[in-house]
């Protein structure tokens, strides 16, 4: 509703109440043809309001002289407050007699139907014009709501709509008003034209537009339905599309909208004038130089000889703006003005540059959340207090608060001018706080493990802290498991990250082939990050490990050799002939880091880029000698405005030191699954024991590329789809013996050709209880096996609960 509308209505509203209080005027005039003095006044018909009320809007006071036309101006003041249907006066002796019938009051207001409009929303607004309970019915009012609530539903395309409103009366003057919404369907586009487009094809023009025709995905995008706003921004992508090719002198004609009958389908036509291609003859820039121009001219991406590109000139525009926001001037504004040359379809362009003043920043504070102690906030804020406002400062700031575990995405900010001091702005930071952590539990029971107990909880931020705490418990007859771990992410005021954890786990692996294998360990570890850049970091750390495993002839080959042959052997004989083989060892573990990470948040990132490089030492003195290193690379290609291509590689090696002969076998890579190769078993590729059961190896080889489908903007943050190509597998480069199904051996080393692949498409849902995965995978190159080697497990629907945080 513009203002031209509001105005239209203010006035026909006016003149209606000047029409309604004539009647009582020509009464006034007919009763008290003669002048008098007031000497006293009194009011009757009055239910609700106070005789003080009428007195405080009437400009008549006792002992002031009355005739017509003072009646007149004090009927017209006490309408103009609209409490009153109808008011006489009447003249009693010397008394002034007021005789009023009062508006009724709303005892009751509702809105049904409404689904577009939230109804929260819709109660505001109508509360703000009087339409509420316990306000003065105005019938005036409910009938321009009615015909705004039309006009609404017409700009989202719902020109079906009715909206019918009912006022019933209630006791002692009261009205009950309700207003029924029948929506209707949202009109379909069922044709777009564009007339006058001789250069190029329409399905190309088009190609960007928010609204189509129907098609295929229309049912998720929505792009088929007819919006006025959405057809506005069309109109914007139509002509950038032009001046981005070099037809400076693009125009649009005329627009035109045609509704159906039935008023489900609507019919655009759009008429344009393409005009000529033009170049850039000359760059020019002029204004205040508050920063070397050098600099400028060094941000401007349009060059004479160039052709005419509209998009060039707003991003030179914008990168001169946000460098002279990084020194401080947040308001300067740079335009760029074309000067077109008809006869030679050249264009001289010169970027205007209007700093203005510099702009310092008295306060920052933060609204929406009061769950995070605000120290925790504000040691991820770059800008400072006191300093002059930097762009690029609030945007890195924007960055690091939305990567946060328990901050949605979308932080937004805003600068409020300082009443008084031009040159002084407060910053107000909007946060909306997210679940911070994962919570899960469960009992169970089967023949093999009994009773099973499992919880396990992680919170981001402990008690307001910012600070992450993880407790696990799995606990069964044969397989219990207990870790707790302790982050403080800014353990010194340089953000130095301290990460203390202990765990115990205690596992041992009964098969149908009657295979023994017992794994107990206990550990302590104690890491330190240091961040060296504000998007680099170090890390360091020891882990002290004391572990015990036991086998048996029951066991599979490669763990009765890794336990003959490392740590320290013991002999447990339980009588009745059974006896038990183990080997205990204590390793100090020596971890060592080095990460980058630029994307824009750790959940759902859309762009930048997170590198990870891992080494785990077994130090000399450990009972068994070790190294693991990991690698990996994680980037986000933007591809559009919307969709976004994901390159992922992890690749791992681990090998045996010293007299140690191989890796232990829980320090071995696996891969599979929802979170390798999906579309294989899990843990499933790569070497077989003798009981054809993934073993692992000591090299991994794993790659995924996602092309990232752009959901809705109320799920993006929530959820996220994609098509995926994935690739990998692990290997063993010979410290541990395999053997075929027929007991031959058999090599795992890497290569090229052993490498599995799969495609299909993946959703990811942020749930409270964690990161819940979907996939569904098509192997390409699976293996089926045969009498003599083992084949891939494939396992083509996936589904697995992770952490996010």
């Amino acid at each position: 509703m513009n203002g031209k509308t509001l105005r239209i209505r203010y006035q026909l509203l006016a003149l209606l109440m000047a029409l309604a209080m004539l009647p009582a005027i020509s009464m006034a005039q007919a009763t008290m043809d003669t002048t008098f003095v007031v000497k006293d006044m009194r009011v009757e018909g009055l239910q609700r309001i106070s005789e003080g009320t009428v007195f405080n809007y009437l400009p008549i006071n006792i002992g002031d002289t009355v005739d017509a036309i003072r009646i007149a101006e004090a009927i017209r003041s006490l309408y103009g407050q609209s409490l009153f249907d109808d008011i006489e006066m009447r003249r009693d002796g010397d008394t002034l007699l007021i005789v009023v019938r009062e508006r009724p009051s709303i005892e009751s207001f509702k809105i049904d139907g409404n689904k577009d409009i939230k109804t929260e929303d819709l109660m505001d607004s109508l509360r703000n014009v009087g339409l509420a309970r316990g306000r003065t019915f105005d019938r005036s009012v409910l009938d321009n709501v009615e015909m705004f609530l039309r006009e609404q539903y017409y700009d989202r395309g719902k020109y079906g709509v009715q909206v019918t409103s009912t006022v019933r009366d209630g006791p002692n003057n009261t009205v009950r008003v309700s207003i029924d919404v029948k929506e209707g369907e949202r009109a379909k586009i069922r044709q777009v034209n564009i007339v006058g487009n001789l250069s190029f094809d329409e399905d190309e023009i088009r190609d960007r537009f928010t609204l189509d025709t129907a098609n295929w995905l229309s049912w998720i995008r929505q792009d088929d339905r007819y919006a006025k706003e959405a057809l506005e921004g069309d109109l914007e992508i139509l002509r950038s599309f032009y001046m981005d090719r070099g037809y400076a002198d693009f125009k649009i004609d005329s627009t035109q909208v045609a509704i159906s009958p039935n008023k489900k389908d609507i019919f655009v036509t759009i008429n344009v004038s393409e005009g000529d291609v033009y170049t850039i003859s000359d760059v020019k820039i002029v204004g205040d130089m508050v920063i070397p121009e050098i600099f400028l001219r060094g941000l401007i991406f349009a060059q004479p000889g160039s052709v005419f590109n509209q998009y060039l000139l707003t991003q030179s525009s914008e990168a001169m703006q946000f460098r002279l926001g990084a020194e401080g001037y947040a308001n300067a504004q740079i335009e760029p003005v074309p000067e077109l040359n008809e006869e030679t379809k050249e264009a001289s362009v010169t970027f205007y540059v209007n700093p203005h003043d510099r702009v310092y920043v008295r306060n920052i504070n933060f609204s929406g959340i009061n769950q995070v102690d605000d120290e925790v906030l504000r040691r991820e804020v770059r800008q400072m207090e006191g300093s002059y406002l930097s762009n690029s400062l609030m945007d890195r700031t924007k960055i690091l608060l939305q990567r946060l575990p328990y901050i949605e995405a979308g932080v937004d900010y805003r600068t409020t001018p300082v009443p008084g001091s031009p040159d002084l702005v407060d910053i107000d930071i909007d946060l909306e706080y997210r679940m911070p952590g994962q919570f899960s539990g469960g009992v169970g029971y089967s023949e093999s493990q009994k009773l099973m107990l499992n919880g396990s909880i992680v919170h981001t931020n402990f008690a307001g802290s910012g600070n992450r705490v993880a407790l696990q418990l799995n606990s069964g007859r044969f397989s219990k498991l207990y870790s707790i771990s302790y982050t403080d992410p800014y353990r010194t005021l340089d953000g130095v990250r301290r990460t203390l954890s202990v765990n115990f786990r205690d596992i041992t692996q009964f098969t149908s082939a009657s295979s023994d294998f017992s794994t107990t360990s206990a550990g302590a570890t104690i890491d330190y990050g240091y961040p060296i850049t504000e998007f680099q970091a170090l890390s360091f750390g020891v882990t002290f490990q004391h572990s015990e495993l036991i086998s048996s002839t029951n066991s599979t080959q490669q763990a009765q050799d890794w336990v003959a042959n490392n740590g320290n052997q013991f002999i447990e004989d339980i009588g009745n002939g059974v006896v038990f083989f183990g080997t205990e060892f204590d390793t100090l573990e020596l971890n060592l880091g080095w990460s980058y990470d630029s994307r824009d948040r750790t959940i759902f990132a859309t762009r930048g880029t997170r590198q990870q490089v891992f080494l785990s030492v077994a130090m000399p003195g450990s009972d068994v000698e070790y190294y693991q290193a990991r690698y990996n690379f994680t980037k986000y290609f933007p591809i559009s405005r919307r969709w976004v291509v994901r390159v992922n590689t992890e690749l791992g090696i681990g090998e045996a030191m010293g007299t140690t002969t191989a890796v232990p076998p829980y320090k071995q890579f696996y891969g599979g699954g929802p979170q390798s190769v999906r579309g294989y078993k899990e843990s499933y590729l790569g070497p077989r024991d003798s009981f054809g059961r993934p073993y692992g190896g000591n090299v991994l080889v794993a790659g995924q590329l996602e092309l990232i489908i752009p959901l809705p903007d109320k799920f993006a943050s929530q959820a996220r789809a994609s098509i995926f190509y994935d690739i990998g597998n692990v290997f063993n480069t010979g410290e541990v013996a395999f053997t075929d199904k027929l007991g031959s051996p058999i090599e795992y080393k890497p290569a090229f050709d052993e490498l599995r692949s799969s495609v299909g498409i993946a959703v990811q849902w942020m749930a409270p209880l964690g990161l819940f995965r979907f996939s569904y995978a098509y192997p390409l190159n699976g293996y089926a096996g045969n009498d003599r080697y083992y084949g891939d497990e494939l396992e083509r629907f996936q589904f697995s609960i992770g952490q996010a945080f």
